[in-house]
């Protein structure tokens, strides 16, 4: 997949079918906007991602900046779903200030060598968000390009957005966040050397430290599975600063894997969160940490072959 990160000076070979918008955990609604993008590589155009970095309201501080899905994750997905170009188009005060009319004609239609557009009926592109639907219209009709409109992906009554999938993880409902994401969701990121304390219980983990700008579930405890490579083990997760055994504040992502005893620091992994067990607690010593850890072990095996048709 080409990465694009300077598209006033983008001239790409090939015409393309671009997706326009933030696609922030590439949710249901996202992945709406792409199936339309992807169908058109038949036709002999690239499937492009148009996206902002960061998003304009990150930018303009009407968002904290907490992701649902961090740049490498975002780029790792697209690129798995067969999206040919990703743009991440800098925010910053220059390139906010472009027209809308510039946006279309000289950095798509002339950049990207645009001829078919999917946008979300609220896209909002250009100078102070003045870019619209309508625009996308106008312009199609004035230059050509095809043009798809697309109404909301609603579920249960409700219209799916980032927004709404940040709600469901902060609150730790993780199969509603899937639901909505289509798929668990998940924190990726390498294997780095832990204190062993796992492994001196009996019980080794794979430790990942998340990066500060992805959105986290409450800490807590989590059944879960991890994707390495690709293989999928069933785990539990721990989310949090284990206060029981330190009194740092660094918030860390361990796993335990069932029946698992390779050595894999430094391996790039992904940990899907699939439901929320209990909150992180302080234990009066670390044998109730150890008995509450087999505890959560067995719930979870119970919980994985549950799962099993």
């Amino acid at each position: 997949m080409e990465i694009i990160t300077d598209i006033r000076n983008c001239q790409l070979n090939g015409e393309t079918a671009v997706a326009i918008g933030k696609f922030d955990g590439l949710h249901l609604g996202h992945l709406r906007l792409l199936q339309e993008i992807l169908a058109l590589k038949k036709e002999g155009l690239k499937a492009c991602v148009f996206t902002f970095n960061p998003s304009p309201a990150v930018f303009f501080g009407l968002a904290d900046g907490k992701e649902l899905m961090t740049k490498e994750e975002k780029r790792r997905a697209l690129e798995a779903l067969g999206v040919d170009v990703l743009v991440e188009y800098p925010m910053n005060y220059e390139n906010a200030a472009v027209t809308p009319q510039d946006f279309v004609e000289k950095l798509l239609w002339e950049g990207l060598h645009v001829r078919y557009i999917a946008a979300g009926m609220d896209v909002s592109f250009g100078a102070k968000g003045a870019g619209n639907a309508q625009l996308l219209e106008e312009f199609a009709e004035k230059l050509g390009y095809r043009l798809t409109l697309i109404e909301k992906v609603t579920l249960d009554g409700e219209e799916i957005s980032s927004s709404l999938v940040r709600k469901q993880v902060e609150l730790g409902r993780m199969e509603q966040a899937q639901k909505l994401l289509g798929v668990p969701y998940a924190i990726s990121g390498s294997v780095l050397h832990g204190k062993a304390l796992g492994r001196k219980l009996g019980m080794p983990t794979l430790n990942l430290i998340p990066s500060e700008m992805k959105l986290l579930p409450p800490n807590g405890v989590y059944f879960s599975q991890v994707y390495w490579g690709e293989k999928i083990y069933p785990a539990i997760t721990n989310i949090g600063s284990k206060p029981t055994v330190s009194d740092e504040k660094i918030i860390g992502v361990e796993t335990y894997l069932y029946d698992f005893d390779e050595e894999i620091y430094g391996e790039e992994i992904r940990v899907a969160l699939l439901t929320y067990r209990r909150p992180e607690m302080r234990f009066a010593d670390v044998e109730a940490l150890k008995t509450q850890m087999a505890a959560d072990i067995e719930a979870g095996k119970y919980y994985h072959l549950s799962k099993i048709d």
